[in-house]
């Protein structure tokens, strides 16, 4: 069976002095591919290779997202883990899979990494009645996925439903910033204690320390939002007021209007 997890193994030392085995849990591709569409097997199975041994396991999550409900079973497991669950988005963690990086005890990200956040979606068919058993189920699954976000970062319900209808993509700065994630990993952090101090050193006697801060908050987080851009691309093009074929943007937006009313 194709699965969208893989574990592994890797020994560390422990503070004793003692060899233990670190369980690596790395979350690649689509969430709930084909292996779960069989939702009898799949979750069960997840579940056992998840509890088929103990200690602290750390994930991995470079993933676009996919099924939200296998989503949202991944994060009850990983929650409900005895053991402390270190989750790192090492790529990318979006849709589906940002929620399960929501279970994680420490949450980090590559500096290279982003987290996207978004409303859920599905596909309907059928009269006025399926549309709408489908906008509230959509509606109750939206309000599931704000609790994971709201339990990690503390943010307003209103605040995580408007980032989710913006369609939001976050930096790894961004993300910290806003409580998705702990701290980021990487090189840097590995620097010792003193290389961090001389950088500092060197550093503040080039800037001082409001200049060095609001450079690198500038030069490091972003925010993205899909329905920004679409909003602010569609603002100009009306105003500029181009003529195609003689006829004004505002003109051709009238026109398609009036022929929507008749299809």
């Amino acid at each position: 069976m194709n699965k969208f997890w893989k574990w592994k193994k890797q020994k560390v030392i422990n503070q004793d002095g003692g060899k233990g085995v670190e369980r690596v849990l790395e979350l690649r591709g689509t969430i709930a591919s084909e292996s779960w569409y069989d939702d009898d097997i799949t979750p069960k199975m997840f579940k056992d290779e998840l509890l088929s041994g103990s200690g602290d396991i750390t994930v991995y999550i470079n993933s676009p997202g996919g099924d939200c409900v296998a989503a949202a079973q991944i994060y009850n497991m990983l929650s409900e883990y005895p053991g402390k669950v270190t989750v790192k988005i090492d790529a990318i963690a979006a849709s589906a899979a940002s929620v399960i990086a929501m279970s994680g005890d420490t949450v980090l990200m590559s500096p290279c990494a982003v987290l996207m956040i978004h409303n859920p979606a599905t596909i309907a068919f059928g009269d006025h009645n399926e549309m709408q058993k489908a906008i509230d189920m959509l509606a109750e699954v939206k309000e599931s996925i704000i609790n994971a976000y709201q339990m990690k970062t503390g943010l307003s319900r209103a605040k995580l439903s408007k980032l989710m209808e913006a369609e939001t993509w976050m930096s790894a700065h961004k993300a910290v910033e806003l409580g998705f994630a702990d701290d980021i990993f990487g090189k840097k952090n590995d620097k010792s204690a003193e290389e961090d101090e001389q950088e500092d050193d060197e550093t503040n006697q080039e800037n001082t320390p409001n200049e060095d801060e609001e450079e690198q908050k500038n030069a490091t987080s972003f925010l993205f939002s899909r329905k920004a851009v679409n909003a602010s691309l569609l603002n100009k093009l009306t105003k500029k007021n181009t003529e195609t074929n003689g006829h004004s943007v505002a003109e051709i937006f009238d026109r398609l209007d009036t022929i929507q009313k008749f299809i």
